[in-house]
């Protein structure tokens, strides 16, 4: 699939340097702040419920992820959001480990009830949590794979009007109507802790310089997942594979973007 600008994309990141506002887990915050710097994003990790609307007003985005949850933060997830909202910031949400608690699950709810989203993504479980009271998850692992929540990811799309992306083997975007998968990755990625939540703020990046949210979300699963396919050529083991492929977020040109993102509509 070759009508997405991603060699445009990647380049206007690097030349712009977009400021992304994240509010995520104390799990991730290393990983995914060495993720945006590394691919030419600016991160800030903010979470104090008495500066996060001061801080998104200077964002270009603004991630939302439940990774490790508290009353405060969550407080301050919705005065983000709604400022973030109010000044057309695009917000990017992970609902991490939706479907394992009633914590997790409820404060999922209420963020895609109250806030307008710009893309959701998570794995096959914790979408299918957004719809169903019934699902569980293994902790943050899918206990579903994507196929099995295609249909509903679309109705779910369009029910929250937010771009969906469900990650897996191979990648599920859709707004509701339009379907694009992304066959890009490595099975290495999933033993390093945060690389979901890695991706998301990749689409945030993205989304700071596209208004085209699957564009946004196509983009960055393409992008997050070739750099895990380069690392993996050179790593053999967890740790290694965690630094090459920070060392591929910085070094992948735009060119090599454009020719070996795998997206492909339907």
């Amino acid at each position: 699939m070759r009508n997405i600008d991603l060699k445009g994309l990647l380049t206007k990141i690097r030349e712009e340097g977009p400021l992304v506002h994240n509010i995520t887990n104390y799990v991730v915050m290393n990983f995914t702040a060495n993720t945006l710097l590394a691919m030419g994003a600016s991160p800030v990790m903010a979470h104090a419920p008495n500066e996060v609307e001061e801080m998104v007003s200077l964002a270009r985005a603004l991630v939302i992820n439940i990774g490790t949850l508290s009353d405060p933060w969550i407080d301050a997830m919705f005065l983000a959001g709604k400022k973030a909202n109010s000044n057309g910031v695009p917000v990017v949400f992970d609902p991490v480990g939706s479907g394992a608690t009633s914590l997790r699950t409820d404060t999922t709810r209420r963020i895609v009830r109250d806030l307008k989203l710009t893309v959701v993504r998570g794995n096959a479980s914790e979408i299918l949590s957004i719809a169903s009271s019934g699902t569980v998850t293994k902790g943050v692992d899918s206990l579903h794979d994507v196929e099995q929540v295609a249909e509903m990811a679309k109705s779910t799309a369009k029910e929250i009007n937010s771009v969906v992306a469900v990650t897996g083997k191979v990648d599920l975007i859709t707004d509701g109507t339009r379907v694009i998968r992304c066959s890009n990755g490595h099975p290495m990625m999933g033993k390093v802790t945060g690389t979901g939540c890695a991706a998301t703020a990749t689409i945030a990046a993205f989304a700071a310089v596209t208004p085209d949210a699957m564009e946004a979300a196509a983009a960055g699963l393409a992008f997050f997942g070739l750099a895990g396919e380069m690392a993996a050529a050179r790593a053999q083991a967890p740790g290694s594979f965690m630094i090459a492929m920070i060392d591929a977020l910085y070094a992948m040109s735009p060119g090599d973007f454009q020719k070996r993102a795998l997206l492909e509509k339907g």
